[in-house]
């Protein structure tokens, strides 16, 4: 009878021959905290090292094998010198992960992953122990100083760089945010209308105005459309987070212009009655000139009181005699609705006084 190989041996024993580089199956046949063994009917056990199981630091590798279980694992070295087949289930895991990569970046492919590392240059995600590293710039749609949030969470990305030769990979999460957003704004354009009511959130307040975050879109409530009166600090009516009721005012592309002058609530609706020519009314000085004052006799409607309607006796300033704050009584003696102007008078109301003592006297 011929001389058998030592390879032909085992192979009549059912043992087959291995190579490194190779891909193997066995069976869990032993696990620890740091150690796997595998029976991958070879004349050695495989061993898969916690290092070689996972980039994941310090994992208790019997929270995620058990005996019994089948795994797959790449040949790093047939004997490492005690007899045992050292395995890598991670370069194996790493390698379909590439894999799984390459197809997503060929195919626009939205991934969903798990953030494992967080530094200020942005995100490491995991797919199958395959890193993508998601830049800063790339994580949001607007600045974040902190990234420290996603540790741990599930992100979406889609891969924008493939070179694994370089350990090259890019996600870029930023995009499917403006794509997103994108989409609500037209969705939420298509149901708004100039002279429609609705509700918002202020989301920034300047000094010329605050912007309004309509659920999706952004609208400008300018600094003149904040109230039928005058607003000097916007910052003094309106806090971030707060919700408010707007009225859109107007509608161009994607610029929203709203406003909190209410038809129902203009002064002017009633205003020819109040401040009829001949009725006395008090009001507060608003703001002075040099030709006379402005008086507000309530919120939205300020009337002129002329330098020479301040008193019947001569007048050079209005700040001569009068201080803003200061409460006044005048007659009106002038009301134009159509050009919302009105003027008041002092020196009327004294001469009125003046013919009323002299009626008494006579």
């Amino acid at each position: 009878m011929s001389e058998q190989s030592f390879e032909q041996m085992f192979e009549e024993q059912g043992m087959k021959q291995i190579r490194t580089g190779e891909i193997v199956e066995g069976t869990v046949i032993s696990v620890k905290e740091d150690e796997i063994v595998l029976n991958i009917g070879y004349k050695s056990d495989g061993i898969i090292s916690r290092y070689e199981y996972t980039n994941t630091p310090n994992v208790d590798l019997t929270t995620c094998v058990s005996v019994g279980d089948k795994m797959e694992a790449k040949v790093m070295k047939v004997n490492d010198g005690e007899g045992q087949v050292l395995l890598s289930y991670k370069k194996l895991a790493a390698e379909k992960g590439n894999k799984r990569l390459e197809e997503a970046f060929e195919s626009k492919e939205v991934l969903k992953a798990k953030v494992v590392k967080v530094n200020q240059g942005g995100l490491n995600v995991a797919v199958e122990e395959s890193s993508v590293f998601i830049p800063a710039s790339l994580v949001s749609d607007s600045y974040e100083k902190d990234l420290s949030k996603y540790m741990d969470q599930e992100i979406e990305f889609v891969i924008t760089e493939f070179n694994p030769r370089k350990r090259r990979i890019i996600g870029d999460r930023k995009q499917l945010l403006v794509a997103e957003k994108n989409e609500k704004k037209a969705a939420l354009l298509a149901t708004l209308s100039e002279g429609q009511k609705v509700k918002g959130t202020v989301k920034n307040v300047t000094d010329f105005g605050a912007f309004i975050d309509l659920g999706g879109i952004d609208g400008l409530l300018h600094i003149s459309e904040m109230s039928w009166g005058r607003v000097e600090n916007p910052k003094k009516h309106f806090e971030v987070g707060s919700e408010i009721e707007v009225l859109v005012k107007e509608i161009n592309g994607e610029k929203i212009a709203l406003s909190l002058k209410f038809d129902d609530t203009n002064p002017w609706l009633d205003a020819a009655n109040k401040y009829a020519v001949g009725n006395v009314v008090k009001g507060k000085v608003a703001r002075m000139t040099d030709f006379g004052a402005f008086v507000e006799l309530e919120t939205g409607i300020d009337a002129l009181l002329h330098v020479s309607q301040i008193s019947k006796e001569h007048v050079d300033k209005p700040s001569d005699v009068l201080k803003v704050g200061q409460e006044i009584e005048a007659k009106v003696v002038d009301f134009n609705g159509d050009e919302k102007k009105i003027s008041l008078s002092i020196k009327a109301l004294q001469s009125d006084d003046a013919e009323t003592e002299e009626s008494t006297e006579e």
